[in-house]
């Protein structure tokens, strides 16, 4: 009896600690390009596809197209995981239109599948939201979204499955919804585990945020000295003035 008692206390106090030491978790800000904007003042939306019906791919071939109509590339990154042919995996809503159909598999492999994932949308009125895929309904009020996974948080908690000091590390991109409902982006300059972009989004006040995609992320964001044109990825969320 007293052996596992003496168990159970062990127990308890390890889980105390592990509590209060994810709670206290930090991340170097630093090590991240981030850009906050609020979505009803500023110009926030997904694209995909050139007027001619090319895909963009890269950052650099949407601020060209941008700048022959006179708009100014404020932000952009990669919005989230894509097929082979460069289409967008899962839901793909762009200017009111469904490119893509909403993937509700809760069986599949890969981060996208890794239970709960979400969607990333905004209103036709500019506010921003990041929904759960179970808990989402298409409405004719969603101008753009975009599905990817996992949620990184879940009504202020970390997705369960997120493990702090896991060598799964890659550099890493997400969004994440402030409680003012400004959008706030970011991305890993190094190789990061999925726990410490979640705790990124975290310790600045998301209460939810969601993981967009991994290693092919890029950002373009002159305002921080930080560039980045290429890459060969699906749809594009960006910020234009």
């Amino acid at each position: 009896m007293k052996k596992f008692i003496l168990i159970l206390t062990l127990f308890i106090v390890t889980e105390f600690i592990s509590a209060y030491t994810t709670q206290n978790y930090t991340v170097d800000e630093s090590k991240f390009v981030i850009h906050k904007m609020n979505p009803q003042k500023g110009k926030l939306k997904l694209y995909w596809k050139d007027p001619k019906g090319k895909i963009f791919g890269s950052l650099g071939s949407l601020k060209k197209s941008l700048e022959s109509n006179d708009e100014i590339l404020v932000f952009a990154m990669n919005g989230g995981m894509y097929n082979k042919d460069q289409s967008p995996q899962g839901l793909c809503i762009l200017k009111g239109k469904t490119i893509a159909k909403i993937d509700r598999n809760t069986k599949g492999y890969g981060n996208f599948y890794l239970q709960p994932n979400g969607i990333f949308h905004i209103d036709k009125d500019g506010k921003a939201l990041i929904t759960q895929t179970t808990n989402f309904k298409t409405n004719s009020n969603i101008d753009y979204a975009t599905q990817s996974g996992p949620m990184l948080l879940i009504n202020g908690a970390y997705h369960p499955k997120l493990t702090k000091g896991s060598a799964n590390l890659h550099i890493r991109n997400g969004v994440g919804i402030l409680p003012t409902g400004e959008v706030l982006f970011a991305m890993s300059k190094e190789k990061i585990n999925f726990f410490d972009l979640a705790t990124l989004f975290k310790q600045n006040g998301c209460i939810n945020a969601l993981y967009l995609d991994g290693f092919v992320s890029k950002t373009y964001l002159p305002v921080s000295n930080w560039i980045q044109l290429d890459g060969k990825f699906g749809v594009i969320i960006a910020e234009t003035k």
